[in-house]
């Protein structure tokens, strides 16, 4: 990072317009910085300012006029002179940390230097410039350069282990050299995973070392794990993980020193906040181990923390939980702890297996509360976790328990204590009633006057309880009738407003965007006159770049004429989504975001914000302001993604509903423009998307708009072909999602993948019989026609029940839309679905009946030529039909 000196020297030779004389500030340069390498000792940060201010100049003239540069700073590198070696190597990376692009020519010469200059030995300098130079090298690197990245692997271990002895500080940093191949290129990582997690976990065991780098080496190991999984398993590595994990976590704390779980006040827990400890830090590798299959029968509840975090089968679950239940009673409070951790990931990922246990689990945990102190929050925070999670889901199950549960939050809410305690309190509240719904009502108003004092402070003590207060009041807007909220609607509106005016919090925005959205739902065309300001803050977020580093820049200006008249908007965004213009082809690859570094609680904004925008347009018939809002459909963030692309289908919808209320040309021209650009989005986030799951919704959205448009959605001539032509793709597993995650070796990869891809082939058959219903059945048959072939490889004796169900659902759905022009494909599917009819699965035997009813129905002629066919639905032959 350049000094602030160096970047106000340069501003100075800006705007004084002393760039014209770049060339004789360069010869300048060259001799201050050759003096200043006779005594570089003495005048380390000399030499850094010069090497900046190169940079600098370097970055407005190019390499091209000025190639001296290059050649000194290669010669200086592979100087026997550790001084010079250093200067070069400090002026290469002084040059490349300002902007790497303009070496990019130069990589693979680069590289063959680095291996040179990480042999050297004795000079920790060299080694450090060189590891930070690659750091900032690795992003830009080709599949040509990836070759000699890959030979120097060893080399970057060795180099570091040689830091680690001289300067922790300086070896911590160069190991981000191992995120960015992981983020860039995670196969050459791969191909030398037993060397790196080796030297990881040798550094993480070691307790002679800092916290801090051990800690990194972990946070290494951690993201390996979560983007190769398989690769651990495949080259035994999860043995000695776990082997070196395991003690980390049990290990005693540094005399004097207490473990968080038992620290006893607020203070000191605010104080050690920030400080992640190996020992801490190894429990949450093991949470993101999750999707490793562990064969282990671990018994010991202090392994809890691994088995909360793992997929446990149905059979394992009941003997789990009396291991949890056991541990929640135990004398150390270090393995309680981890016994309501366990309890929480449970709650989790097994739902809803886990609400059947709620008679032995929620005596326990009351019984825990009752017993935790509230100076405790430590302790505090670890049951409500496990508290939240698991009655979130009771439903029904929480009536016997749920006074006791609110005279616990109450009583908590009306003592003294410290903020952290109230937040828990009013965040436990709104899971409560979550799971009570309407039989939260007795409660109600007692509620209302806590969060009402914490909705209205100015404390800045108080503000995560603030901020939780504006959550649970978006949960009581959701579960409570329209009629008893209805009443405190709009103040809350207001009240949410009023804070987004006040508070510059990104998480406190996205609470006020969750309640916008739930107060929709009660005001419906009520909201309307807050509409304005509201969708003022939603695209203040949409469009920030704060949390990451973007190229991309949003212009913004004042609503024109049309888009105040038909779509009640008061700003645009240009040009990106005007539907008065013709969309840009490159409407959506503008908006990729580059070498982002994400700050989680933004992408929860933008999330927030997106779901927020999709309920409104929903229950407000007045508004349809998607053309308007760059919706970030090229998130780094899954959630975030999908979000977007489920909030672009109800615009879509609402828009529609729209046109049916008033069907004048303006709203009908403006509805066919959306399309015209949704269309094309949902096709590309289909095709080019990498994460299943967001494929997923795309498809889920499609299908809903499809269905809710109609022949309207339809009326452009060539989108029918192109939405099954992608339909297709996904179908015979062309698209980039379904290509994305095979291992170097050819395998694909674990058993999630196989039934992810599975779902996704099931949400593209839902769309198939959607467009047939919204073509009709004389335009679609084409189309079915082509789509039968896939269809039908998945109905073979051979295939698995669950290929066999999903086909012959679908063929039936479709036969549905077809209508009577299914009559020409009688002959090809009726035996086929009376092959069907008498298979071994209950759920093919049923989809199978259903198809021969439709077809039937609709089959016509073609179906007069088969008058009785005896159907045994159990199996056998049976029942008439004609």
């Amino acid at each position: 990072m350049l000094s602030p000196q160096i970047r106000q020297l340069a501003a100075v030779l800006v705007r004084r317009r002393l760039t014209k004389h770049w060339k004789k500030l360069r010869l300048m340069l060259f001799h201050l910085f050759l003096s200043s390498t006779r005594n570089l000792s003495s005048s380390h940060k000399v030499s850094l300012s010069l090497a900046q201010l190169a940079a600098v100049i370097l970055k407005n003239e190019t390499l091209e006029k000025w190639p001296q540069l290059l050649h000194v700073i290669q010669q200086g590198a592979r100087s026997r002179d550790p001084i010079q070696c250093q200067v070069g190597l400090l002026l290469l990376h002084s040059a490349l940390e300002l902007d790497p692009e303009l070496f990019a020519p130069h990589y693979k010469d680069l590289l063959r230097l680095f291996h040179q200059t990480l042999n050297i030995r004795g000079q920790p300098a060299a080694l450090y410039y060189s590891l930070r130079s690659l750091t900032t090298m690795v992003p830009g690197l080709g599949s040509d350069e990836m070759s000699l990245m890959s030979s120097m692997v060893p080399k970057l271990l060795s180099a570091i282990r040689e830091l680690i002895s001289v300067d922790e500080t300086q070896a911590s940093e160069v190991m981000e050299v191992l995120d960015e191949l992981m983020e860039t290129e995670v196969s050459i990582i791969a191909q030398h995973a037993t060397e790196i997690v080796g030297f990881c976990l040798e550094i993480a065991s070691n307790r002679a070392l800092g916290d801090s780098l051990r800690v990194k080496a972990l946070s290494c190991i951690s993201f390996f794990i979560k983007l190769k999984s398989k690769t651990i398993l495949k080259q035994k590595l999860l043995s000695p993980i776990l082997t070196t994990l395991f003690p980390i976590m049990s290990a005693e704390p540094p005399p004097g020193q207490m473990d968080a779980e038992d620290e006893q006040t607020e203070e000191d827990i605010e104080e050690r906040a920030e400080v992640q400890t190996p020992k801490h830090y190894a429990a949450q590798v093991l949470c993101g181990s999750r999707r490793v299959p562990c064969p282990l029968q671990l018994g010991l509840s202090g392994l809890l923390v691994l088995l909360g975090s793992i997929l446990v089968p149905q059979r394992h679950l009941q003997p789990m939980l009396q291991v949890v239940c056991r541990a929640l009673l135990d004398e150390s409070q270090v393995v309680r702890n981890a016994a309501l951790f366990a309890l929480g990931q449970f709650s989790e990922n097994l739902q809803p297996d886990i609400a059947n246990y709620s008679d032995d689990i929620m005596p326990l945990l009351l019984r825990y509360l009752e017993g935790v102190q509230l100076a405790h929050t430590s302790h505090m925070a670890k049951a409500y976790y496990a508290l939240e999670n698991f009655v979130e889901n009771l439903g029904d199950k929480i009536a016997p328990y749920l006074p006791s549960l609110m005279e616990r939050m109450l009583t908590t809410l009306s003592l003294p204590g410290s903020p952290r305690t109230k937040e828990l309190s009013v965040s436990a509240i709104g899971a409560i009633a979550q799971a009570a719904q309407e039989s939260i009502m007795p409660y109600f108003q007692a509620i209302m006057d806590h969060l009402m004092g914490y909705l209205l402070t100015t404390q800045e003590d108080l503000r995560p309880v603030q901020i939780q207060s504006v959550e649970t009041l978006s949960v009581l807007a959701t579960v409570l009738k329209k009629d008893i909220f209805l009443p405190l609607a709009e103040q809350c509106c207001q009240l949410g407003l009023d804070l987004c005016d006040r508070v510059d919090d990104p998480d406190l925005r996205r609470c006020t965007y969750s309640l916008f959205g739930s107060l929709a739902t009660v005001l419906e065309d009520g909201i309307s006159p807050y509409l304005p300001r509201i969708t003022t803050f939603m695209l203040y977020s949409l469009k920030s770049t704060e949390g990451f580093e973007v190229r991309t820049t949003y212009l913004f200006s004042k609503a024109c004429h049309f888009c105040k008249k038909h779509l009640g908007l008061y700003v645009c965004v240009s040009p990106w989504f005007h539907l008065h213009e013709e969309p840009s082809s490159n409407l959506i690859s503008s908006l990729l975001l580059h070498r982002l570094s994400v700050g989680n609680v933004y992408m929860d904004e933008k999330e927030d914000a997106c779901v927020a925008l999709g309920e409104i347009a929903t229950c407000a018939s007045t508004l349809c302001p998607i053309p308007h809002f760059p919706l970030p459909f090229q998130c780094p963030h899954i959630r975030v993604r999908k979000s977007a692309y489920e909030a672009l289908g109800q615009f879509c919808i609402s828009f529609r509903h729209l046109c049916e209320r008033d069907p004048s040309e303006p709203h009908t021209a403006a509805f066919q423009k959306l399309l015209s650009m949704v269309m094309p989005v949902y096709i590309k986030g289909i095709r080019g998307d990498k994460e299943r799951q967001v494929v997923m919704a795309i498809l889920e959205s499609l299908a809903k708009v499809v269905k809710a448009c109609q022949q309207e959605g339809l009326r452009d001539p060539s989108r029918l072909g192109e939405l099954c032509r992608v339909v297709r793709e996904v179908l015979e597993k062309k698209t980039t999602c379904q290509g994305a995650d095979v291992d170097e070796d050819g395998d694909e990869d674990d058993e999630e993948e196989a039934e992810y891809d599975a779902m996704l082939i099931e949400y593209a058959g839902e769309v198939i019989p959607a467009l047939a219903a919204a073509a009709g059945g004389e335009t679609f048959a084409p189309y079915f026609a082509g789509f039968l072939p896939l269809l039908l490889n998945k109905m073979k004796p051979s295939s698995s029940s669950s290929d066999k169900s999903f086909a012959v659902g679908t063929v039936a759905e479709t036969i549905q839309g077809l209508g009577q022009a299914s009559s020409a494909f009688v002959p090809r599917l009726l035996p086929l679905l009376m092959g069907a009819a008498r298979d071994t699965d209950k759920e093919v035997r049923s989809n199978a009946v259903f198809g021969l009813g439709v077809l039937a129905e609709h089959g016509r002629e073609p179906m007069h030529e088969y008058p009785f066919l005896q159907l045994d639905c159990s199996g056998g032959m049976s029942q008439d039909i004609v």
